[in-house]
């Protein structure tokens, strides 16, 4: 079957060596794997660092977001049949979703939406699992609270921003302050339902004073956490709550005594990686967002299709990606 590898780590997006097409074996599934026959996939941060060497030092086919068909199951499978469309963001320890066929835990596995495409569901299901996790397990926001409180989310245009600030602008009482550098980016954070959006590139205190807004009761740091978080500690109230994503080199928490905040680090990866006993929480998750899609509740975040699931298109992706220009989420549909 055909699929897209690398064999070195931190070559040049540009190198045509970066990303290869090529054929591998068609896979067996274990007794609580999908067999799915890959129809879509989405480019996230995280593809571009595994391909840096920082999450793993064996190379391996990249790819956590995936939209299929179910095409076999194994022997104790109970969630799924042959034939179901499904969405899903996979495990970091495995074998990754660029490839034609492609093996999955039916416990982080979602029923598709039935009203998007395969390219417009492939854009959900990483950053879907990390803003619902951020906001409700970490922050612990509960659905339908936070009247009278605010949320900052910084980096609010990319992937996971833009799930989120839809997520708590829909699902919660709470005022959504974005944070965007271009005028492109601010429009996307306002369309997607953010009540304020400000410049991250400038001094935020200022910003939010100006909107009346004298401090925030949680932050959501989804990029450039280290650069930021001077003045994420300055703009959050006492006893507030600081959620971040990204992967600071190093990060000095003493700060936060002063204020008595808390910080809360989100990997929507957890989960499968030590096969926790709410695993299958992830499943319910999925199934929660793809009902609020069909609902009208949330929308799609696409930013760019790239066309077929090839290597060449694939590099693309990632140097946009790479860029720090995305808005969205990349896709690419059908090898």
């Amino acid at each position: 079957m055909k699929a897209i590898t690398f064999t070195q780590h931190a070559l040049p997006i540009e190198d045509p060596q970066s990303l290869q097409d090529t054929d591998i074996p068609e896979p067996t599934p274990g007794p609580r794997d999908l067999l799915v026959e890959v129809r879509a996939v989405a480019v996230n941060p995280v593809d571009t660092k595994v391909r840096a060497g920082t999450f793993t030092k064996e190379p391996k086919i990249l790819g956590w977001d995936a939209v299929g068909v179910v095409r076999a199951i194994g022997a104790d499978v109970t969630l799924f049949q042959p034939g179901d469309e499904v969405f899903y963001a996979g495990s970091i320890a495995r074998t990754g979703s660029y490839s034609e066929r492609h093996l999955v835990d039916e416990r982080i596995v979602g029923h598709k939406p039935r009203s998007l495409s395969a390219a417009d569901a492939a854009a959900l299901p990483l950053t879907s699992i990390t803003a619902w996790e951020l906001l409700f397990d970490r922050l612990g926001v509960a659905e339908g609270a936070g009247q009278g409180q605010s949320l900052l989310i910084t980096g609010a245009a990319g992937g996971v921003g833009s799930m989120l600030v839809q997520l708590a602008r829909r699902l919660t009482g709470l005022t959504v302050i974005g944070t965007a550098s271009r005028p492109e980016t601010a429009d996307w954070v306002r369309q997607l339902g953010a009540h304020h959006v400000i410049d991250h590139s400038q001094p935020m205190l200022a910003q939010l004073q100006a909107l009346g807004v004298a401090e925030v009761d949680y932050v959501a740091s989804l990029t450039h956490t280290t650069q930021h978080f001077a003045q994420l500690i300055e703009v959050l109230r006492p006893q507030g709550r600081l959620a971040v994503i990204d992967d600071p080199d190093s990060l000095d928490v003493m700060p936060l005594k002063r204020k008595s905040l808390s910080l809360h680090w989100e990997l929507m990866f957890t989960r499968s990686l030590y096969e926790t006993d709410d695993m299958i929480n992830q499943h319910h998750l999925l199934n929660r967002v793809a009902g609020l899609i069909d609902q009208g509740v949330l929308q799609t975040t696409v930013g760019q299709h790239f066309g077929a699931i090839n290597a060449a298109n694939m590099r693309r992706a990632h140097a946009l990606v790479e860029s720090g220009k995305a808005r969205g989420k990349m896709v690419l549909e059908g090898f």
